[in-house]
Parts: C-alpha cells; structure tokens; sequence
C-alpha cells in the first residue's frame, strides 16, 4: 500500500521570510552530493568538500506551489556554490515528488542516483553533525518511512555503519485499520490495541460516537485492510485514543502532543515494572503498557497520571532495549532520530534512564529530529558510498 496517503495529513513547519542555508561541517570530504530529503518537512542538502549546505524548510511537498520551491532550490544551490553533483539521493518511497525529481535529475545529467532508507537516513543525520564515524546504534522513532519491505516503519533500532544498516529490531507492530485514515484517527488505532489484547469486543461500546466503530471491529477480527506498521507515533496516538484524549486529529501529531501536555502537567512518575516485553525476535513489545491504559479510560481525574505513566515506561521499555544491543553489539554510541523526540518528555526521560550507562548519548542540535533532517542523512550515506 503506497504510504504517500498515510503521511499526507502532515503539516509542515513555517519557516522565516527567506533564511539562509544551514552550513554542516562534515568529517570527511568527498564529490559533491545533492540530497533530494523526503515527501514531508522537505529541505534540500548539497555537498562540497567537506562541508553540507542545507536549505530552508521548503514543507510538505503535497501541492504545486511547494514542488516549484523545490526546483528552484536545487536550481538556487547548485548556482550559487557553483557545484554540479556527482551523485542524486533520494528516499526509498516511489511515489515522493523529491524521488522522482532525483531519478529524472540522474538521468538528465547522466550521474548515479542512490536511495537511502528513511529511519537510516535520520540516524545518518545526527551522525554527520556530529562527526561520528564508525558504528552507532541507532533509535528511529516517528510517524512513518518506507522500509526495505515494503511495509511501513516507525519504531526502529537500527544498527548504522555508514552506507550500511541493519535492521535489529522494531516495536510490535499494529494494524492499522483502514490504512491512511488509521493516522487521522486515533480512536482508530486504540481499537487496534483492543483486538491485540483479545478485548475486540469492547471496540462499539467504548467509541459509540463513531459511525465506523463496527466496520473497524470486524475489520481488525478478520484482518481486511488492516495493514500493520512499527510506527511509534501510531502508538501514542493508540494510546491517546484509549484515554478519551483525542479520537480526531485535525493536525500533525495532535494526539501525541496533547498526551505529552498531560504528562507534562502530572511530573515525573516511575514507569510499569512490566509495561513492556523484548521478545525472541528483538521485539519491543508494549501491549501491557497499551492494556493498562485501556484500564484507565473511564477514569478522566487519572488521566494526567495514565499520559505520565505511559512516557515513563516507554522510555523505561527503550532504555532496557537499548542497554541489551549495546552489550551484544559492543557499542555504547547512542543516535536519537525522527519526529518523536520531538517529545521532551519521552528524550529527557530516556537520556536520564541512560545517564548512569556506558552510552553517550548523540541527537541534533543544529538540525531538528523531523524530516527536515532527511536530505542532510541521505547527502551523509551518498558521500560514504562515494569513498567505497
């Protein structure tokens, strides 16, 4: 199912009246890249030497208007530093403006092009502010990115070397019902925590309001149009739907934010001794978390305390999750990527948990977590695939 639906809803950032390009220097040199970034919050990144030039925030590239800026800003970049790439990236996904412009630039200008998957490339971001080479882990934590199966990811621990990466684990996945409409719809992806917990059949009565409640829960029990991402933004909207918090979205990330708020308004909180389970597969599983939630619907004064107890245990569940590969894989670099760490409260609680571990801890500074940071993530990966 193409994903370019799924993210659609998405707003982009507003950015100042004409800002000048961002200015990384990198810790290697190589021919100049030009990195085409990702379908939301869209910038564009060139390469020269060992310097990378980042655009200003050209959006979400879902209308016209938004495409032409990204012509004109390749158009702009490549005149004003007077480069001619040598090499085009761009996103795994078909269907972005930003892939298809990179192929038709590849072929136009007679150079290679290379597609750099999403999560990967957020890691890859954070890796080229701040010099690090060699091998880091990795957490991918946001809405939606393409992975190499096709399928939508979201709640990944990567292992990033460079131009490679490895896939060691990801959240449990959740079915998404209905597909796009599932990210506008948190009540949506509440329902699809019920029928992971066996508890289907409480779908109609707790979302009576929605015409729909029935047809998603014989959906989700037959398992029709129900295709299932790792996405950690699917879960906090599951969540905010199990706590009555948020059953439409009208904008990017409403539920998440309005659950951060609430958590934000109780404090600090231990986490579930057992909100969460790694499985044999590296799963991070958080269907007790999801259950105790389920718990406290019909409890609004305890809200606050559910929205408080479910960041403290994610960032307990990521922490023990990350704490186990770095062990088994002998690293102790720790790369924070994606729109979730957004979340101040999720990031500090995490950092605090790995504070008294052998991690240090790496996120950017000079670039956000979103997909802004993309195009700077895939120019990284091309330039490391140029020295090969």
């Amino acid at each position: 199912m193409p994903l370019q639906s799924l993210i659609q809803h998405k707003r982009s950032i507003p950015g100042l009246a004409n800002p000048p390009d961002t200015q990384i220097s990198l810790a290697i040199s190589g021919p100049s890249v030009l990195a085409c970034g990702a379908w939301l919050k869209n910038t564009v990144c060139l390469t020269q030497g060992n310097r990378a030039y980042i655009s200003p925030l050209i959006g979400d590239l879902a209308t016209a208007d938004a495409r032409h800026q990204f012509d004109r800003t390749v158009q702009r970049m490549c005149r004003n530093y007077s480069i001619q790439p040598a090499i085009v990236t761009h996103d795994l996904h078909p269907d972005f403006y930003s892939t298809q412009f990179a192929q038709a630039y590849a072929e136009q200008q007679q150079i290679p092009s290379l597609a750099v998957q999403h999560h990967h490339a957020h890691i890859a971001a954070v890796c080229a502010e701040h010099q690090l080479t060699g091998p880091v882990l990795g957490l991918g934590l946001d809405g939606v990115g393409l992975g190499t199966d096709n399928t939508p990811w979201g709640g990944e621990l990567l292992l990033v070397d460079g131009t490679r990466f490895e896939r060691l684990g990801h959240l449990t996945p959740l079915a998404l019902p209905g597909g796009d409409r599932a990210a506008h719809e948190p009540w949506r992806m509440a329902a699809a925590a019920l029928a992971r917990l066996n508890r289907g059949a409480e779908i109609t009565r707790r979302f009576p309001d929605q015409p729909a409640a029935a047809t998603v829960a014989a959906m989700l029990a037959s398992n029709v149009n129900c295709p299932r991402t790792s996405s950690m933004g699917r879960l906090f909207d599951a969540a905010a739907g199990l706590l009555g918090i948020c059953a439409l979205q009208s904008h990017e990330a409403q539920a998440a934010i309005q659950l951060q708020q609430l958590a934000e308004h109780y404090g600090e909180t231990d986490a579930m001794a057992d909100g969460y389970r790694i499985d044999a597969n590296n799963q991070l599983d958080f269907s007790p978390l999801l259950a105790t939630m389920a718990d406290y619907h019909d409890a609004a004064h305890h809200t606050n305390l559910a929205a408080a107890l479910f960041h403290a245990t994610l960032a307990a569940g990521l922490a023990a999750w990350v704490e186990q590969a770095g062990k088994q894989h002998g690293i102790s670099r720790l790369v924070l990527g994606g729109g979730c760490f957004h979340n101040a409260v999720l990031r500090n609680g995490l950092v605090r948990r790995l504070a008294f571990t052998s991690f240090n801890v790496f996120s950017g500074q000079q670039v956000l977590p979103d997909d802004s940071a993309i195009a700077l993530g895939q120019a990284w990966v091309a330039l490391q695939h140029m020295q090969v």
